[in-house]
Protein backbone atom coordinates (compact mmCIF):
# COMPACT_ATOMS: atom_id res chain seq x y z
CA UNK A 1 0.00 0.00 0.00
CA UNK A 2 1.54 3.35 -1.02
CA UNK A 3 1.95 5.92 1.69
CA UNK A 4 0.78 9.47 1.40
CA UNK A 5 3.64 11.86 0.77
CA UNK A 6 4.23 14.04 3.75
CA UNK A 7 4.08 17.73 3.18
CA UNK A 8 6.69 19.57 5.17
CA UNK A 9 5.14 22.12 7.46
CA UNK A 10 6.79 25.34 8.38
CA UNK A 11 6.99 25.36 12.16
CA UNK A 12 6.71 28.74 13.73
CA UNK A 13 9.81 29.58 15.68
CA UNK A 14 9.20 29.71 19.39
CA UNK A 15 10.56 33.04 20.56
CA UNK A 16 9.96 32.16 24.19
CA UNK A 17 9.43 34.93 26.75
CA UNK A 18 10.47 37.66 24.30
CA UNK A 19 7.23 37.10 22.34
CA UNK A 20 5.06 37.95 25.35
CA UNK A 21 4.63 41.73 24.86
CA UNK A 22 4.02 41.34 21.12
CA UNK A 23 1.50 38.56 21.72
CA UNK A 24 -0.30 40.65 24.32
CA UNK A 25 -0.60 43.62 21.94
CA UNK A 26 -1.78 41.32 19.14
CA UNK A 27 -4.41 39.77 21.43
CA UNK A 28 -5.77 43.16 22.49
CA UNK A 29 -5.99 44.37 18.89
CA UNK A 30 -7.63 41.10 17.83
CA UNK A 31 -10.12 41.24 20.71
CA UNK A 32 -11.14 44.77 19.75
CA UNK A 33 -11.86 43.59 16.18
CA UNK A 34 -13.48 40.25 17.02
CA UNK A 35 -15.73 41.67 19.74
CA UNK A 36 -16.73 44.53 17.45
CA UNK A 37 -17.62 42.14 14.64
CA UNK A 38 -19.12 39.23 16.57
CA UNK A 39 -20.05 40.59 19.99
CA UNK A 40 -18.57 39.95 23.39
CA UNK A 41 -19.74 36.33 23.41
CA UNK A 42 -17.48 35.53 20.43
CA UNK A 43 -15.28 32.51 21.11
CA UNK A 44 -11.94 33.42 22.63
CA UNK A 45 -10.42 30.95 20.19
CA UNK A 46 -11.38 33.44 17.44
CA UNK A 47 -9.41 36.13 19.26
CA UNK A 48 -6.35 33.89 19.56
CA UNK A 49 -6.61 32.87 15.91
CA UNK A 50 -6.94 36.50 14.73
CA UNK A 51 -3.91 37.42 16.86
CA UNK A 52 -1.91 34.55 15.39
CA UNK A 53 -1.22 32.94 18.77
CA UNK A 54 -2.32 29.79 20.52
CA UNK A 55 -5.06 29.69 23.12
CA UNK A 56 -2.46 28.92 25.76
CA UNK A 57 -0.84 32.27 25.07
CA UNK A 58 -4.23 33.99 25.27
CA UNK A 59 -4.98 32.47 28.69
CA UNK A 60 -1.46 33.24 29.99
CA UNK A 61 -2.09 36.91 29.33
CA UNK A 62 -5.84 37.03 30.02
CA UNK A 63 -7.19 34.31 32.32
CA UNK A 64 -10.79 35.20 31.53
CA UNK A 65 -12.98 37.29 29.26
CA UNK A 66 -13.19 40.21 31.70
CA UNK A 67 -9.40 40.47 31.92
CA UNK A 68 -9.30 40.80 28.13
CA UNK A 69 -12.09 43.40 28.15
CA UNK A 70 -10.25 45.43 30.79
CA UNK A 71 -7.11 45.39 28.64
CA UNK A 72 -9.03 46.64 25.61
CA UNK A 73 -10.64 49.37 27.72
CA UNK A 74 -7.27 50.29 29.15
CA UNK A 75 -6.17 51.18 25.62
CA UNK A 76 -9.39 53.16 25.08
CA UNK A 77 -8.85 55.15 28.26
CA UNK A 78 -5.22 55.83 27.32
CA UNK A 79 -6.59 57.49 24.16
CA UNK A 80 -8.95 59.61 26.27
CA UNK A 81 -6.12 60.56 28.63
CA UNK A 82 -4.08 61.69 25.62
CA UNK A 83 -6.98 63.95 24.60
CA UNK A 84 -7.13 65.45 28.10
CA UNK A 85 -3.40 66.18 28.02
CA UNK A 86 -3.76 68.44 24.98
CA UNK A 87 -4.32 71.99 26.29
CA UNK A 88 -6.88 72.83 23.60
CA UNK A 89 -9.11 69.79 24.28
CA UNK A 90 -12.68 70.19 25.52
CA UNK A 91 -15.42 68.02 26.96
CA UNK A 92 -17.06 68.06 23.54
CA UNK A 93 -13.97 66.41 22.06
CA UNK A 94 -14.05 63.86 24.87
CA UNK A 95 -17.70 63.05 24.06
CA UNK A 96 -16.79 62.66 20.38
CA UNK A 97 -13.94 60.26 21.20
CA UNK A 98 -16.10 58.24 23.57
CA UNK A 99 -18.84 58.04 20.95
CA UNK A 100 -16.32 56.75 18.40
CA UNK A 101 -15.07 54.15 20.85
CA UNK A 102 -18.59 53.14 21.87
CA UNK A 103 -19.66 52.67 18.26
CA UNK A 104 -16.92 50.07 17.88
CA UNK A 105 -17.15 48.31 21.22
CA UNK A 106 -20.65 48.37 22.65
CA UNK A 107 -20.38 44.78 23.87
CA UNK A 108 -17.32 45.71 25.89
CA UNK A 109 -19.13 48.68 27.42
CA UNK A 110 -21.92 46.41 28.63
CA UNK A 111 -19.40 43.99 30.09
CA UNK A 112 -17.39 46.62 31.92
CA UNK A 113 -20.57 48.26 33.21
CA UNK A 114 -21.90 44.95 34.51
CA UNK A 115 -18.57 44.29 36.30
CA UNK A 116 -17.96 47.85 37.54
CA UNK A 117 -17.43 46.62 41.12
CA UNK A 118 -14.82 44.08 40.08
CA UNK A 119 -11.40 45.19 41.36
CA UNK A 120 -10.00 44.84 37.84
CA UNK A 121 -12.56 47.25 36.34
CA UNK A 122 -12.63 49.85 39.11
CA UNK A 123 -9.36 51.58 38.13
CA UNK A 124 -10.82 52.22 34.67
CA UNK A 125 -13.65 54.23 36.23
CA UNK A 126 -11.17 56.20 38.35
CA UNK A 127 -9.15 57.08 35.27
CA UNK A 128 -12.29 58.28 33.45
CA UNK A 129 -13.16 60.45 36.45
CA UNK A 130 -9.66 61.97 36.26
CA UNK A 131 -10.02 62.77 32.56
CA UNK A 132 -13.47 64.27 33.10
CA UNK A 133 -12.25 66.38 36.03
CA UNK A 134 -9.35 67.80 34.05
CA UNK A 135 -11.47 68.72 31.03
CA UNK A 136 -14.36 70.01 33.14
CA UNK A 137 -12.07 72.38 35.04
CA UNK A 138 -10.56 73.59 31.78
CA UNK A 139 -13.96 74.14 30.14
CA UNK A 140 -15.26 75.98 33.21
CA UNK A 141 -12.26 78.33 33.18
CA UNK A 142 -12.93 79.08 29.50
CA UNK A 143 -16.60 79.76 30.14
CA UNK A 144 -17.70 76.80 28.01
CA UNK A 145 -19.53 74.98 30.81
CA UNK A 146 -21.79 76.30 33.57
CA UNK A 147 -20.21 76.32 37.01
CA UNK A 148 -23.06 74.15 38.34
CA UNK A 149 -22.06 71.18 36.12
CA UNK A 150 -20.28 68.50 38.17
CA UNK A 151 -18.00 65.64 37.25
CA UNK A 152 -20.80 63.26 38.20
CA UNK A 153 -23.06 65.02 35.67
CA UNK A 154 -20.49 64.48 32.94
CA UNK A 155 -19.80 60.84 33.82
CA UNK A 156 -23.55 60.19 33.86
CA UNK A 157 -23.80 61.76 30.40
CA UNK A 158 -20.96 59.52 29.21
CA UNK A 159 -22.73 56.45 30.58
CA UNK A 160 -25.99 57.52 28.94
CA UNK A 161 -24.20 58.02 25.62
CA UNK A 162 -22.51 54.63 25.80
CA UNK A 163 -25.75 52.90 26.81
CA UNK A 164 -27.74 54.57 24.02
CA UNK A 165 -25.14 53.59 21.43
CA UNK A 166 -25.04 50.01 22.66
CA UNK A 167 -28.78 49.75 21.98
CA UNK A 168 -28.78 51.48 18.58
CA UNK A 169 -28.52 49.84 15.16
CA UNK A 170 -25.10 50.32 13.59
CA UNK A 171 -26.45 52.46 10.74
CA UNK A 172 -28.10 54.87 13.22
CA UNK A 173 -25.19 55.18 15.68
CA UNK A 174 -23.50 58.28 14.15
CA UNK A 175 -26.78 60.23 14.18
CA UNK A 176 -27.60 59.09 17.71
CA UNK A 177 -24.14 60.09 18.93
CA UNK A 178 -24.44 63.54 17.39
CA UNK A 179 -27.93 64.06 18.86
CA UNK A 180 -26.64 63.12 22.31
CA UNK A 181 -23.67 65.48 21.99
CA UNK A 182 -26.01 68.30 20.94
CA UNK A 183 -28.15 67.66 24.03
CA UNK A 184 -25.09 67.64 26.29
CA UNK A 185 -23.86 70.93 24.81
CA UNK A 186 -27.26 72.50 25.51
CA UNK A 187 -27.47 71.06 29.03
CA UNK A 188 -23.91 71.89 30.10
CA UNK A 189 -23.21 75.08 28.16
CA UNK A 190 -22.84 78.40 29.88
Amino acid sequence: MPTEPTVPTQARANRGPTAGPDNRRALIAAAREVFSERGFAAPLSAVAKRAGVGQGSLYRHFPDRLALAVAVFDDNIAELEAIAQRPESTLDQLFAAIADQAMGSTALIDTIASHRHDVRAMPLQQRIVGVVGELLDRDRSRGLVRSSVTGDDVTLAIAMLAFALSRTDDADKPETAERARTMFRAAFGS
